[in-house]
């Protein structure tokens, strides 16, 4: 796989786009009024839904390349371009511009926990989509499914991805913690960190667009 050189660049490619701490806040808004077991469930499905989404954009990325008549090449030239621009917005101080701030200022909170009965649809949608894997997550999914020259290198995205939602789990659930252990500060720093490394992630895959668009390029 040209972009990929291994699980590990997978997976900092997908925890930075992903950035599961990015709905801590929400997660613990809507679940307000949950009891403990009914938000490890909404976690645990949230963490699923990333996982299936990653897996079937894994699949069926290529397919889908090919059925609109797009090059792999322009679509990563695309697609880095998009996540340069988030990766900026982070390190500049501003949220993901391709998810939603709800639950993050004031002027966006949430006043009111959602239904329990309605937890699965929460924990679907907004908190895994678009909170956790957003256009960026699925952008990205779809660049290195393109690249991908054998099945092992599907494997390993989905494996990654996979690793992924445990993380996303495992944050969620933990979320009251974290929350209170970084505090306001300590989250906008991680969020600027995060966003110097998808920086860095999406010049990668920028770069492998412009040489599968320019061969003469890799030269």
């Amino acid at each position: 796989m040209e972009l990929g050189v291994g699980i590990t660049t997978l997976m900092l490619a997908f925890m930075v786009l992903i950035n599961p701490f990015s709905a801590l806040s929400i997660y613990l808004d809507m679940t307000r009024n949950y009891s403990s077991r009914e938000r490890r469930r909404v976690a645990q499905i949230a963490a699923l839904t990333v996982f299936i989404v990653i897996a079937v954009f894994a699949v069926s990325g290529g397919f889908l390349l090919k059925l609109l008549g797009i090059s792999v090449g322009s679509f990563q030239v695309g697609g880095g371009i998009l996540v340069l621009l988030i990766a900026i917005s982070m390190m500049s101080g501003n949220d993901n511009p391709a998810k939603p701030d709800l639950g993050t200022s004031e002027e966006n909170a949430i006043t009111v926990s959602a239904p329990k009965n309605n937890g699965m649809a929460v924990a679907v949608v907004p908190i895994a989509i678009p909170m956790m894997i957003g256009p960026g997550g699925i952008s990205t999914v779809i660049i290195y499914a393109s690249a991908a020259k054998t099945y092992w290198d599907l494997v390993s995205i989905i494996a990654a991805g996979f690793l992924i939602s445990i993380i996303c789990c495992l944050t969620l659930l933990a979320s009251a913690k974290i929350s209170k252990w970084l505090g306001d500060t300590g989250l906008t720093i991680l969020n600027r960190v995060m966003g110097m490394m998808l920086a860095a992630v999406s010049v990668e895959i920028i770069v492998a667009g412009l040489k599968a668009i320019f061969p003469q390029l890799a030269a």
